[in-house]
């Protein structure tokens, strides 16, 4: 079954327009991921090369936690060198947790085995045990609460997110 039909693609494809990330299908060449790239506020996608579609998430995680201005130069040369920056990386993998888990994946999903230059094994037992690696700066974001604002806000805590992308 191509990746275009299957049931969790559809759900997370379905879940980022909805949050206003737009999803595009494009031949693509060679990519830093198969079948995915990133463009002004949208990802790339080549169902005939995909790989592993819980890398869409991943690739959303970097969208969702770049600031506005910087979001529509994505895939553009005027878009900072340094982007992603090492903290957007980090809030990107904890961004794709929440959404994984608003989902209701498996964990490997977005973690799988090929991903995460062989730390997935490491993230997964991180979050799953409530290690949350990079929450201060999805807060700081204002993305979403840890346990303690969130008790004092009477909110729901971290992997629930107050909003999915960055104002």
């Amino acid at each position: 079954m191509a990746f275009k039909e299957n049931d969790e693609v559809k759900k997370v494809v379905f879940f980022l327009k909805e949050i206003g990330i737009e999803i595009i299908e494009k031949k693509l060449g060679e990519t830093f991921l198969p079948g995915l790239d990133l463009g002004p506020n949208c990802i790339y996608i080549d169902y005939e090369k995909l790989l592993y579609p819980g890398d869409i998430l991943h690739e959303a995680g970097h969208l969702a936690v770049t600031i506005p201005a910087e979001r529509k130069l994505v895939g553009s040369d005027q878009i900072s060198k340094d982007w992603p920056t090492q903290g957007d990386e980090i809030a990107a993998i904890l961004w794709s947790y929440a959404a994984l888990h608003h989902l209701q994946f498996p964990a490997e999903f977005v973690f799988h085995p090929h991903g995460y230059k062989g730390s997935s094994e490491w993230f997964i037992n991180n979050f799953t045990s409530g290690n949350y690696i990079g929450l201060p700066l999805l807060e700081w974001m204002e993305l979403c609460l840890g346990n303690e604002k969130a008790e004092k806000e009477q909110k729901m805590p971290f992997p629930a997110m107050q909003k999915w992308i960055r104002d």
